[in-house]
Order: C-alpha cells, then sequence, then structure tokens
C-alpha cells in the first residue's frame, strides 16, 4: 500500500498544475493559477486585469519556450497596492560623529494570477 504524507499530496497537485514562468520588473517569477504574489509596483487600482509576458509555459503534458517571449498568456489581477517593511538604512563614520539614518519602504503591488492560457 502506498502512503503519502500531506505535504507529499499537495506537491503532487502543485506539479500536475500548469505552470508558467512570468517576466516583470526586471524579474522572473514561477507562477501556477491562483497564486498570489508580490511584485515590484505596477500602476493601476484594485481589480484592473494585467497581462504577464509568459517565457515559458508548463502542465503534464508539454512545456513551451518562447525565444525570448511566448507572448501575453499570463493574465493576473491587481489585488493590492502597498509598502513594505520599513528598512533602516545607516551610514556612520568613525570617529567624526558622523551618522545618518534614513527609513525606505519598497512599494509593491500584490497580484493574483487568474488565467494561464
Amino acid at each position: 500500500m502506498f502512503r503519502l504524507s500531506l505535504a507529499g499530496f499537495y506537491f503532487l497537485i502543485y506539479i500536475m498544475a500548469k505552470i508558467a514562468v512570468i517576466k516583470t520588473g526586471g524579474k522572473q517569477y514561477k507562477v501556477a493559477e491562483g497564486q498570489s504574489l508580490k511584485i515590484e509596483k505596477i500602476p493601476g487600482e484594485a481589480g484592473a486585469v494585467l497581462k504577464f509576458p509568459a517565457l515559458m509555459v508548463a502542465d503534464d503534458k508539454e512545456v513551451k519556450l518562447g525565444k525570448p517571449s511566448l507572448g501575453d498568456l499570463v493574465e493576473g489581477k491587481i489585488v493590492e497596492q502597498g509598502r513594505g517593511k520599513k528598512i533602516s538604512v545607516i551610514k556612520f563614520k568613525n570617529k567624526t560623529r558622523y551618522k545618518r539614518n534614513v527609513g525606505h519602504r519598497q512599494p509593491y503591488t500584490k497580484v493574483a494570477i487568474s488565467k494561464i492560457a
């Protein structure tokens, strides 16, 4: 008898789903339908539909590779616009009483992947 742990079961479901590699904001992301992810800020209101260029699309039967892109095959919806956690940027020079502390919050867009064509 074959026993499968819960983690292994979710891994099998993930493998059989259609996945794609998209490029946005100078980065590449591996996505699946129904997944939500934070990407670099894209202008738009919550609920707006976005199309991303797909570099690779794969399912359990075949793999399609773009040279360099397959076109706008991945569709997503903006869930929210926000800013990340504050990062403290400190400049310090020894023996001169020089110290600067500046905070930075990186803006992001949270996107839910709705369809992979």
